[in-house]
């Protein structure tokens, strides 16, 4: 879905599959002069490549401040930063995200690439709720209890598009 997303915005989109693909991006990154490369899943398309038009947010500061707690509290607080942006109406309510940075050296970690005297990288996730879908503003309207189940729901809906969920 990310992929899609990314090319239906006007991405260029390589697949990298391969094991060797996280040293050969190194290489490809310091050889080449203003190229860069990111996952499309490392951040939301919006801030994948800066652009100067931002979205205005449909909730307040004060709103966002009432409903960071309802998602903080159905998500380990060790792995996730709950963040609210301004997205597009028909993006998902909830993106998971693993920042660029983390992920390279998870991966080098795993081909014995390093780390090792620092310790491993610890699982870090970004929990970003679109401000504007219609969904999220809903969850204020709800009842005590409905605003947690909802919470869990939308971010259960997250976590299964990464392919996150385990057990039963």
């Amino acid at each position: 879905s990310f992929i899609t997303a990314a090319k239906d915005r006007g991405y260029d989109v390589v697949l990298f599959a391969s094991p060797l693909a996280p040293h050969y991006i190194a290489k490809l990154e310091s050889k080449l002069e203003n190229v860069s490369f990111a996952r499309v899943d490392s951040d939301t398309l919006d801030n994948l490549i800066k652009k100067e038009e931002e979205i205005p947010s449909k909730l307040s500061d004060e709103e966002k401040d009432k409903l960071k707690p309802i998602f903080e509290e159905v998500v380990n607080k060790e792995k996730f930063t709950v963040t609210f942006e301004s997205m597009s109406e028909s993006e998902a309510p909830i993106v998971i995200t693993q920042p660029e940075f983390m992920r390279r050296m998870q991966d080098q970690q795993k081909m014995g690439g390093g780390a090792g005297m620092f310790g491993s990288f610890p699982e870090m996730y970004n929990l970003v709720v679109n401000a504007n879908h219609p969904v999220v503003g809903s969850i204020l309207k709800k009842q005590k209890d409905n605003k947690a189940k909802l919470a869990k729901q939308l971010t259960d809906l997250a976590m299964l598009s990464q392919g996150m969920l385990r057990g039963e």
